[in-house]
């Protein structure tokens, strides 16, 4: 079958991360499925690193989804007051665990359609969920992904994050997708900067729709 140059694009993707970041991880900090989705809450439209440094004492407070449950939006809001939106991610924390005790035992679900029942949870957060909690291939898109897999041209004039997802799907290898998501997320947050991408310390600038426009300035 001939390979496309699209795929080719993929495949040179693939190989670079492999060698450089085989590794790839969450930055986020947890010891149980209870504490990402209450950490992937947290961190919409904020930095790992502010979750992480607001969770220890809310985990210490609420260390199973039945003790927040038991809790109030006020409270639970006095621990989260420094994260993005504490009034919104406060009512939602309350709801998904009240949802959790009420509906699943106070077990986590490990699957798309019974995690995006819960409150505060959309597709993005459940996807991390089956990716980093239950090892599953998945491909979670925020804004990190969107735009460094646009840039690069891995998903071009891809219009929404669904499209976006189905066409990294389609084109990356199931045993690799789940730690490829860490890859654009790491290197859109360390390389390719949303206002200045760093070209000239890119390791796959030769193959960035974005680089090669640029030089050909």
């Amino acid at each position: 079958m001939r390979t496309t140059k699209l795929q080719q694009k993929y495949d040179s993707f693939v190989s670079y991360f492999k060698e450089q970041m085989p590794t790839a991880g969450s930055e986020l900090v947890f010891r149980n499925p209870y504490e990402l989705l209450v950490s992937v809450i947290l961190s919409a439209q904020c930095t790992d690193k502010r979750v992480n440094m607001t969770t220890p004492a809310l985990f210490e407070r609420f260390p199973t989804p039945e003790s927040m449950a038991g809790s109030t939006v006020e409270e639970i809001y006095s621990y989260i007051k420094s994260i993005s939106y504490p009034n919104n991610k406060s009512k939602n924390l309350l709801g998904m665990a009240k949802v959790l005790v009420e509906e699943f035992g106070g077990v986590v679900p490990d699957n798309l359609d019974d995690l995006q029942r819960l409150p505060g949870v959309g597709r993005k957060t459940a996807n991390v969920m089956m990716a980093v909690a239950f090892q599953q291939p998945a491909m979670p898109v925020d804004t990190h992904v969107f735009r460094v897999s646009n840039r690069i041209g891995l998903t071009k004039n891809s219009k929404n994050v669904l499209e976006t997802e189905k066409t990294l799907v389609a084109h990356l290898p199931l045993s690799v997708l789940s730690t490829a998501h860490h890859w654009l997320i790491l290197h859109g947050r360390y390389v390719c900067h949303a206002r200045k991408p760093d070209c000239e310390h890119c390791g796959i600038a030769d193959i960035c729709d974005y680089h090669q426009k640029k030089i050909r300035k």
